[in-house]
């Protein structure tokens, strides 16, 4: 088959490489891809927002199956246009993306089919939302209804907090057209947890569980991020658990989903909170996490290509993939000053030192300038191992994160803190 993966950031790093392992992948495409992805695929500078760049691309490559990473092409409704063109593309239609694309499309979709989640309400005009915070009272949740690029969340602990929140969303246009609807909700305290289904618009194949740490710092302290690293398995996903999740949130939402006439495809990515260890619904992404795809792509030991497919054509329910017993662990390495202001195209030196340790270093924001490695975002490698346990496959990721020379960035030096902690 020849495969184009959209994206060019860690999640589409690491899903280049376990589709680049597969028999079935005659070549490998990536758009727009970063240096460690040219690696393992062709790269091309199409945005991964270019519709109309990416549907010609794959048309006039006959590319035979699209991949897309992040959830702006989907919510844009490049699966539609690849389809209309009759390319297979692995990701919900646009009607579908929705479930990220609008908080409030997800909350009601909860509410219609009696999905555990936070209550809410919905607003568009900011005395009205403001009045709803003075009712509710602190602690409480204030969400930009659509796509702010994992900014669009306060989680307010006082309700003079929640109220600068409406006005940066509405008044300060903070968040541009994501910021036009708000939705606040309940607050819920407890355990995140981040759950992974295939989806092929009847038959949820639940992937292995993950945890990622959204934090900036040490100890889960500081501005939230889009993740400083994550490991898998969670050992707060009991089989008991698992089930659970599947028979309250997953099957419901696919069969409401179907039945609200917007069947879902692709991987259904939902964001939970244990409270009282009781599973409810946070989120929905409708497409991998990063870096949660990370150690999902570490441990899975099955040809991934089959299984994507699979999801697309409504063939899941012939699939059961098998996971390594090992651990895996991933930390971000970010460019100094992230999640605000951070430079970028300092070098990046000891990536083959890193390598010799056995670890994998997916990138996540880099660039080549001839043989030197430059760092071009905020998060920028993610370095990855595996290991009999948590705690030994942590001592291997930071083991090779040492072993990388890149002064102008940092990372937490605690991922996995929970899960070792439960080992111990």
């Amino acid at each position: 088959m020849r495969i184009l993966v959209v994206g060019g950031g860690g999640r589409e790093h690491a899903l280049c490489w376990a589709i680049a392992a597969s028999p079935l992948c005659e070549a490998l495409y990536c758009a727009p891809g970063n240096a460690g992805i040219a690696q393992d695929a062709e790269c091309f500078p199409i945005a991964a927002d270019d519709v109309d760049g990416l549907v010609a691309f794959a048309t006039e490559q006959a590319i035979d199956l699209v991949v897309v990473g992040p959830e702006a092409p989907l919510v844009l409704g490049i699966v539609d246009r690849l389809e209309a063109a009759g390319i297979i593309a692995f990701g919900p239609r646009a009607d579908a993306a929705m479930l990220e694309g609008s908080k409030g499309f997800m909350k009601d979709l909860c509410d219609r089919h009696g999905i555990p989640t936070a209550s809410y309400g919905r607003f568009t005009d900011a005395e009205t939302a403001r009045a709803y915070i003075r009712e509710q009272g602190a602690p409480i949740v204030v969400k930009a209804d659509g796509l702010a690029a994992g900014k669009g969340v306060t989680v307010a602990r006082t309700v003079d907090e929640a109220l600068d929140a409406v006005d940066q969303a509405m008044n300060d246009k903070a968040f541009g057209d994501a910021g036009a609807e708000l939705v606040i909700e309940e607050f819920l305290p407890g355990e995140e947890l981040s759950f992974f289904a295939l989806v092929d618009g009847e038959t949820a194949l639940p992937l292995a569980g993950a945890q990622d740490h959204k934090a900036v710092g040490d100890g889960d302290t500081g501005p939230n991020t889009g993740g400083m690293g994550a490991y898998s398995p969670a050992p707060s996903l009991t089989p008991e658990l698992e089930a659970e999740v599947m028979g309250t949130i997953i099957l419901p939402t696919v069969r409401g989903m179907a039945a609200d006439g917007y069947p879902y495809h692709g991987v259904l990515y939902a964001g939970l909170m244990l409270d009282g260890g009781r599973p409810k619904l946070l989120e929905y992404n409708v497409r991998f996490g990063d870096p949660e795809c990370q150690v999902l792509m570490m441990r899975l030991r099955s040809d991934i290509v089959p299984a994507l497919v699979a999801s697309c054509d409504g063939t899941l329910s012939n699939f059961d993939l098998r996971w390594s017993n090992d651990a895996a662990l991933t930390v971000v390495l970010a460019a100094n000053g992230y999640p605000g202001a951070y430079q970028k195209g300092t070098e990046i030196r000891g990536l083959d030192a890193a390598a010799a340790t056995g670890a994998t270093v997916f990138h996540a924001g880099t660039a080549a300038d001839g043989e030197t490695i430059r760092a071009t975002g905020g998060r920028v490698l993610n370095v990855t191992a595996r290991g009999p346990s948590i705690a030994e496959a942590q001592a291997n990721a930071y083991a090779a994160v040492d072993a990388v020379d890149w002064p102008n960035g940092f990372c937490r030096r605690d991922i996995g803190w929970r899960a070792v902690a439960c080992e111990a």
